[in-house]
């Protein structure tokens, strides 16, 4: 028997989907934003309850109703989209996390708080969306409700002169507060307005891994043991239940002297997620879960975040050694106090972010005419052609964006 609320997922399933990541400097109000618009707080991990902040990336889902002249994600009117949240962390330590976020989102919402304003990690996070070449952008002026008018006013103004001349020049700012509830409506009528970016349905599918997990209880009994889930987002492609499919790089295995050797994994699709939905295919779009054939210790604990899967056969070789172009930033963003970016030399270590994957290289050489590098890796990559990286230097203890590039 087909009931009404079996009705309405079906119809749901097919409504445009769209990634948005949320980011801003820390207590901006990113996560108190998003329980406001989902009813879900994502900030699960234990450590992250005690310290207040996002550590790991956070999500949530919800779907945008119209009813009336009025939004909202009660169920209320008629459903316009399906919205798959990325909460990512503001704090300066956890940079990597922010840029792995930024890998798998098609807009993004910048938080910035009036009573506090611009802050060195909001600059950060726009460059790298910036990087990332995210051009959706609506910026939330939070915690409205804690200045006065004028204060408002003068922030507001700080902002629209922070974004002349960038990718968010004609971005909406919104003056909101996600404690009270105000601005919600409005946050999600912009939302519904970002053009859903086209699928490229017709190529080999290419899933990028941010999370992975085990879902079975303590104790539970092996008939009953579900396999190891990997989440993420479908860039293209489709995939479908019991395709066969490989992860790249894979698992890593220790061996003597302290070597680690990646191996490929093969598995089979049991089941695929959309949110709480059971889905028979998947099309890029929304974030999806994956449960696989994997033995569910390999993927505990996010263990093969950063991976990128495809059908069995798909993917290139890994490798440890990667050429890019580059693009650097001017100045060095998140500091207190102005710093250029110099120049990248041979044999120094650079972060680089290639889609959810985080790995140190060395460079090994620079050809300043060609405006490339070539770097070994200390963790391999699954390089696609023409991937987006972001760079990163460790500067006074902390890794920094200082550019982006493009895998050749």
């Amino acid at each position: 028997m087909i009931t009404k609320n079996s009705k309405d997922n079906e119809k749901n399933q097919n409504l445009p989907e769209i990634n948005i990541g949320v980011v801003g400097h820390i207590d901006h109000g990113k996560t108190t934003l998003l329980g406001s618009i989902t009813g879900k707080f994502t900030d699960t991990h234990s450590e992250e309850l005690k310290r207040g902040i996002t550590i790991k990336l956070g999500y949530a889902d919800a779907i945008i109703y119209k009813d009336g002249d009025s939004y909202n994600t009660q169920g209320k009117g008629k459903p316009l989209r399906y919205v798959s949240f990325i909460d990512t962390p503001g704090h300066e330590m956890l940079m990597a996390t922010m840029l792995s976020g930024a890998a798998i989102i098609d807009a993004a919402i910048i938080i910035i708080a009036a009573n506090e304003g611009i802050k060195p990690q909001t600059k950060e996070h726009f460059m790298a969306l910036q990087a990332k070449e995210i051009k959706n952008i609506i910026v939330v002026q939070n915690k409205i409700d804690l200045v006065t008018k004028e204060q408002a006013l003068e922030n507001y103004k700080e902002i629209k002169k922070f974004l002349k001349n960038t990718i968010a020049e004609n971005a909406p700012i919104i003056p909101a507060s996600a404690q009270q509830g105000i601005g919600i409506e409005e946050i999600l009528e912009e939302i519904s307005k970002i053009e859903i970016p086209k699928k490229d349905t017709g190529s080999d599918p290419i899933f990028l891994v941010a999370r992975s997990f085990d879902i079975n209880r303590p104790g539970t009994m092996l008939e009953n043991l579900k396999g190891g889930v990997i989440g993420g987002v479908l860039k293209k492609g489709t995939l479908k239940v019991g395709d066969e499919i490989e992860i790249k790089p894979g698992m890593d295995i220790k061996k003597p002297h302290g070597k680690i050797e990646y191996k490929t994994l093969d598995a089979k699709v049991i089941s695929l997620y959309k949110g709480r939905n059971s889905v028979s295919e998947v099309s890029p779009g929304a974030s999806i879960s994956i449960e696989t054939s994997l033995d569910p210790s390999l993927t505990k604990a996010d263990s093969l975040r950063g991976c990128v899967v495809s059908h069995k056969g798909k993917l290139p070789e890994i490798t440890y050694k990667i050429k890019i172009k580059i693009n650097l930033l001017h100045e060095v963003f998140g500091l207190q106090e102005h710093k250029s970016v110099e120049s990248i030399k041979t044999k120094e270590l650079l972060m680089l972010n290639i889609n959810t994957n985080t790995s140190v290289g060395s460079v090994e050489k620079v050809n300043k005419d060609k405006n490339e590098i070539e770097l070994t890796l200390n963790i391999p990559a699954t390089a696609l052609k023409k991937d987006n990286v972001g760079i990163a230097r460790n500067i006074e203890g902390h890794w920094r964006l200082i550019g982006f590039g493009e895998i050749v």
